[in-house]
């Protein structure tokens, strides 16, 4: 079997959607491959856990903005490890600087494979000075692995690696089953939202696009409700914003949502909305759960795997980021025809449930590991 030292950007109760990755790629791998999780703490301390029955060495580290931290433990703990234990592979997350410089610790006769989850887009600032790193990590690396062509063919550096047959398309997965079966309490919360629902949801950061999404409901019908989850820095100005529009009465803010109630969430509204306006939304897992659940999508044109998810006319609608008339277009022409709202929730379950499972992102991923091992 093989034995993968694999570094995380973080692995604790703030959600993101690499460490929502690593989660489900853990899952589906046990029993086929024993890894070791090295990932940094948002705070100076350090802690030993467990995922998935694997051990996770979390090191004491500084948080910088939420998704970067500084730890110097990380790469002491990487030069110790790959020292101590005998690893056949190491499994890197990009982008994600910290736990590359620590990677660099772990001799470079153990092949690297790389999941590129994205480029480099809120920290611009650092990409002059990283950007020779990361050609040089796609240029030395045994595989890379993205999640949907888009991956590749958008990114600056990858689309202009020289080998480009190192570089595999495997498919997130995710463990749907729960989503697709009837959840307890969503005949609840449609009865106390009332209307027909909109739900959205992610960190209230500017790139989401919820303000755009804000300035679309006037323009929506006056029955409809928009739910939306999640929290951040510009929840204040969002809740401000939905009262100088008007619609602060149809706009329902409820936090973060527990997982244990997502699904009921799911099932009791009418659409679901991504209407994210930049590429930093490189995918965008929450789709994928609402597809699962037999909800068309309205999601933004990014050139990003989110647009390769939702497949415009079938599963949904794609419209431009920022453009908050055509947003309450598409959003209007479901709520306004039964029909078309309920075809294209059966297409985005069976695209859910076909392509983004547990079981062909496990496939894919072992068949990466055993040719990178052999190309070593």
């Amino acid at each position: 079997m093989l034995r993968v030292l694999a570094f995380g950007r973080f692995l604790d109760e703030k959600p993101g959607g690499i460490q929502s990755h690593v989660e489900h790629l853990f899952h589906a791998m046990r029993g086929h491959v024993e890894y070791v999780h090295l990932v940094p703490s948002r705070e100076w301390q350090d802690a030993n856990l467990t995922l998935h029955g694997f051990p996770v060495l979390r090191k004491r580290g500084l948080d910088i903005d939420g998704t970067v931290a500084i730890s110097p433990a990380l790469v002491s703990e990487a030069w110790r490890l790959s020292r101590s234990q005998k690893f056949d592979l190491v499994h890197l997350h990009f982008p994600d600087p910290m736990t590359h410089i620590a990677s660099m610790a772990v001799p470079a006769s153990v092949p690297r494979v790389i999941s590129w989850h994205a480029d480099i887009v809120r920290q611009r600032f650092v990409l002059p000075f990283y950007r020779p790193f990361l050609k040089a990590a796609a240029r030395n690396a045994a595989a890379i692995i993205v999640p949907t062509p888009r991956h590749r063919d958008g990114s600056p550096i990858l689309s202009k690696v020289e080998d480009q047959s190192r570089i595999k398309i495997v498919p997130y997965g995710f463990d749907l089953a729960r989503f697709a079966v009837p959840a307890t309490g969503a005949d609840d919360l449609r009865e106390r939202f009332g209307g027909p629902i909109i739900f959205a949801m992610g960190r209230h950061v500017s790139y989401k696009g919820f303000d755009v999404l804000l300035r679309a409901m006037p323009q929506i019908g006056n029955d409809a409700r928009l739910v939306l989850g999640g929290e951040g820095p510009l929840t204040a100005d969002l809740r401000l914003m939905a009262e100088r529009l008007g619609v602060a009465d149809r706009v329902i803010f409820v936090g973060m949502v527990p997982p244990d109630q997502l699904t009921a969430y799911y099932q009791a509204c009418d659409l679901f909305c991504l209407p994210s306006v930049t590429v930093a939304e490189a995918f965008g897992i929450v789709q994928v759960e609402a597809m699962a659940s037999g909800k068309p999508i309205v999601s933004t044109r990014l050139n990003t795997g989110v647009d390769y998810v939702n497949q415009d006319g079938v599963t949904g609608f794609v419209v431009d980021p920022g453009n908050s008339e055509q947003l309450a277009n598409r959003i209007n022409l479901l709520l306004d025809d039964n029909a078309l709202a309920a075809r294209m929730g059966t297409a985005a379950r069976d695209r859910a449930l076909g392509v983004f499972t547990l079981e062909k992102m496990r496939e894919g991923t072992l068949s990466v590991y055993q040719e990178a091992v052999v190309r070593a």
